[in-house]
């Protein structure tokens, strides 16, 4: 218990990863065009990674064809889910789904905002990255009887199959956090750093570090509200553990005790029972005193009788018996 509570405390702060990030989101550099990007790059070579927020709008020299929307996008993701109706063990028809396919395609993209480009590598990897809905079609199995009896006999009714296709398309204007590094032939792009943010969002600069300020607060009272609850359970733990522990000190001290008093009883019984042997006393009481009656839970008060739970069927069925001997006596006095 304590191992669990003690991941719980610990695990709190895990969820304090905003707050870093924007406070490194508001030490990037901005980029206001993207003609003063290369620029920024050859002086800032000796301070390697260069991590640069830029603005512009998508574009690709190759994009994709949607096959369903039309769109043109530089990014297509495109998702096939079977829908069907399955038989229960209650005897009734719930629906279901399972994945069918599941693909995505992305081609060389770019930043243009109308100064100059910059290239994207890695973008579908991206924090923040959300591809629209290009379209969502449903098409419906076809009526073969040998099929649909087929699918019956196994418990299944196919409805058919949704397809989904989601889209980065081509002239979406976003904003990119990343490093910008030249290739070979002196080209800019943006990549994610070895250390540090990679966004790409719809969001302003601006907007981002204000969204993660917000996450971060927020957490930040989780944190401390879950490091409470850990504190709590710790405590609560503690004191039952105290609690168990003298519970057993005084039992085994009363224990103790009452072995004490019965030793000194048994002991009194046996020199009662020598001058008794003399006088010709019955052997019956002796042994009474040498057994006190005491409760063999407490072993401090007498008892006047004990649960004991696998005799307890027994008594019962005893005065059971008992019961219907007596009903039987009463009516032959009759």
């Amino acid at each position: 218990m304590v191992a669990s509570v003690w991941n719980l405390v610990s695990g709190s702060d895990s969820v304090l990863y905003a707050a870093p990030h924007a406070d490194v989101l508001k030490s990037v550099t901005r980029v206001n065009q993207l003609k003063d990007l290369a620029q920024l790059l050859d002086a800032a070579s000796k301070v390697l990674p260069l991590v640069v927020s830029v603005s512009g709008r998508v574009g690709s020299e190759t994009p994709i064809n949607c096959e369903y929307s039309g769109l043109r996008g530089v990014i297509v993701e495109q998702t096939a889910e079977q829908h069907f109706l399955k038989h229960n063990d209650a005897g009734s028809w719930i629906q279901d789904s399972a994945l069918m396919l599941s693909m995505c395609k992305e081609v060389p993209w770019y930043l243009d905002d109308g100064t100059s480009r910059v290239h994207v590598v890695g973008g579908r990897g991206a924090t923040g990255l959300v591809l629209t809905v290009g379209s969502e079609v449903f098409e419906e199995s076809g009526r073969s009887l040998v099929r649909g009896t087929l699918d019956y006999l196994q418990g299944l009714k196919m409805l058919g199959v949704k397809r989904i296709e989601r889209v980065l398309p081509t002239g979406t204007p976003l904003t990119i956090v990343g490093e910008a590094v030249k290739d070979d032939i002196g080209s800019v792009r943006i990549q994610r750093p070895h250390k540090g943010p990679f966004y790409v969002s719809d969001k302003t600069i601006d907007q981002l570090i204000a969204n993660l300020g917000k996450w971060s607060r927020l957490y930040k009272f989780a944190s401390l509200g879950l490091s409470l609850f850990g504190v709590y359970l710790v405590a609560k733990h503690a004191f039952q553990f105290i609690m168990e522990r003298r519970r057993h000190w005084e039992l085994r001290k009363r224990v103790l005790a009452a072995a004490a008093k019965k030793a000194a009883g048994q002991e009194e019984g046996v020199a009662d029972l020598n001058g008794k042997a003399e006088s010709g006393s019955d052997n019956n009481t002796n042994k009474d005193r040498l057994m006190p009656d005491l409760c063999v839970i407490c072993l401090e008060q007498e008892y006047n009788s004990v649960f004991v739970p696998y005799v307890w069927p027994y008594v019962l069925l005893y005065d059971m018996l008992f019961a219907l001997d007596k009903l039987s006596t009463m009516s032959k006095t009759d």
